[in-house]
């Protein structure tokens, strides 16, 4: 164990707030879930909540793919990489040959930060790139091929780019955790009163209708379009409501099945409620 580790019998702040034996203080201070002095604030205590349930759905995930031997997971709009860290904190550098991981981000600053830390934290299998979400498939740094795609609270459309890319590189799990989306709240307040002419309108005929009803029939058709290509869909809750309004969490697990029923469903109901312009969104 290295020095950044604590132990839970010698530390009492792995005892009062459940930092895991092997986990690095250090970083959870980098992180700024630890404070300097070994506390945790509320806010911290959050946050750590939630990133520790994903961290439980996806290890399992983590544990097949390395049936193969190594894996590659990329996460998109990564941040202050949070779930990066964590998974490699909790699961990747306890491996004899570290599986690896790239934070994919717009934002240069957070991505610089993100390759210090881990320069700092000596996690040599970590990766961060400078990019837009539509723009990684063809960024020479990551696979041709990735094993785990994550978009954790990615904003409007950047998750469904991350599915794209997880398509394009045959990922054989995604795991979305969608944040607001206004893409298709936007092209419902067109078709409303002139465009689509059935009862299905009132549906969204009003302004925060429109708003809720374009967040759940967006998750809708990405789960339609996973299934489409061969991906068996779980949709559940990430967190408690009192932790996070954006809770849905989305796992898709590659089976090779047969997509075309979904692809009909699919195409049938952007159809009728007058999407057919964003259909290659979710081709």
């Amino acid at each position: 164990m290295d020095s950044a580790c604590a132990s839970q019998k010698d530390n009492p702040v792995t005892e009062k707030y459940d930092v895991l034996p092997t986990q690095s203080v250090e970083l959870l201070k980098e992180l700024h879930i630890l404070t300097r002095d070994g506390k945790l604030n509320q806010d911290s205590r959050r946050k750590l909540k939630q990133v520790f349930h994903l961290v439980q759905f996806i290890e399992p995930l983590m544990r097949e793919c390395l049936e193969k031997g190594h894996m590659t997971l990329v996460d998109h709009g990564a941040g202050k990489s949070y779930l990066g860290f964590l998974l490699n904190d909790l699961f990747c550098k306890l491996q004899k040959n570290p599986s690896q991981i790239i934070g994919i981000d717009s934002r240069s600053d957070l991505v610089k930060k993100s390759q210090d830390l881990a320069q700092k934290l000596n996690f040599k299998n970590m990766v961060f790139i400078d990019c837009l979400s539509s723009e990684a498939q063809k960024h020479p740094a990551i696979p041709q091929e990735v094993d785990i795609v994550t978009a954790l609270h990615a904003c409007n459309t950047a998750s469904d780019d991350a599915i794209r890319f997880g398509l394009e590189k045959k990922a054989k799990f995604m795991v979305l955790v969608p944040c607001c989306q206004a893409e298709v709240a936007a092209a419902l307040r067109q078709t409303k009163g002139h465009q689509l002419k059935n009862e299905l309108s009132e549906i969204w005929r009003r302004p925060l209708h429109t708003r809720e009803f374009g967040s759940h029939i967006t998750n809708v058709l990405r789960c339609l379009q996973l299934e489409s290509h061969g991906y068996e869909v779980t949709v559940t809750e990430l967190i408690g409501w009192e932790h996070s309004m954006k809770n849905e969490l989305i796992i898709a697990s590659y089976r090779g099945s047969s997509g075309t029923s979904a692809a009909r469903r699919k195409d049938r109901i952007l159809e009728e409620i007058g999407l057919t312009a964003l259909a290659a969104r979710f081709a």
